[in-house]
């Protein structure tokens, strides 16, 4: 079993690498607005050889500024707790995260170039959400619930509820998240057994559950202990012995 201290331990990456990610993003947009460029038709176009290079490029194009906001503290965020909860997978993770979820969004998605990077954040969504649950791990299960907490809504944009938004893309990310997070088991920390969840745990020879009685009546001492305490008895007896000049009147 995988101790704690390997897995929830800080290092440069579990920062720089999103941070990395995030500037990446944003250098791009940068060079299309400064220089004049339109990289949209790098997008995942479904169902054309061409459209295939948009598996690789399409996470790091978009449309506008409020496009490229949207995405980046989820981004952010998000690349954050997969580094520092599940380091030793995170860049497998991402690698085939961001290949599988490209595929799908090219294989069932409308005739239109699909961009940016919301593909990789429900991605990253769906593995954290689902990974926690399956792990079984309390500290997993409450990065679970958090994740939910703060990004749930974003479940909404998986259906086609605005036909400007690639809800494909959130889609294919969300269902890659959650089949790796079934696929990848080694390199997770796998929850604490305690010695009463062992198949040989008798409850008869728990010293603990020895202190109560058949009515769940808290016993502080068992018999045996009682028999092996010392007691000491001390007795007062009054010394007549000093001389008759020397007691108090």
């Amino acid at each position: 079993m995988i101790d704690d201290k390997d897995i929830f331990k800080f290092n440069t990456g579990v920062v720089g690498y999103p941070i990395v990610f995030v500037l990446a993003i944003w250098i791009v947009f940068w060079f299309e607005i400064r220089f004049g460029f339109d990289f949209n038709h790098f997008g995942v176009f479904p169902r054309t050889f061409t459209g295939l290079r948009g598996i690789v490029f399409s996470p790091f194009i978009h449309s506008d500024m409020t496009h490229l906001w949207h995405n980046t503290i989820p981004l952010l965020v998000l690349s954050m707790a997969l580094f520092y909860f599940y380091q030793k997978n995170a860049w497998r993770i991402l690698i085939f995260g961001v290949l599988l979820t490209g595929f799908l969004t090219w294989l069932f998605g409308r005739p239109a170039n699909h961009i940016g990077a919301s593909g990789v954040i429900y991605l990253l969504f769906g593995f954290l959400f689902f990974k926690g649950i399956v792990a079984k791990h309390f500290r997993l299960i409450a990065l679970s619930f958090v994740v939910v907490f703060v990004y749930g809504s974003m479940v909404w944009y998986i259906l086609p509820v605005d036909p400007k938004i690639s809800w494909e893309g959130h889609l294919s990310g969300l269902l890659s998240g959650t089949i790796l997070a079934f696929v990848i088991r080694k390199g997770v920390i796998a929850p604490k057994v305690y010695s009463w969840q062992s198949p040989e745990y008798d409850p008869e020879e728990d010293e603990f559950l020895k202190h109560f009685d058949e009515n769940g009546n808290f016993i502080e001492k068992l018999p045996e202990e009682l028999e092996n305490d010392i007691k000491v008895i001390y007795e007062y007896k009054e010394d007549n012995t000093l001389p008759e000049d020397s007691k108090e009147e």
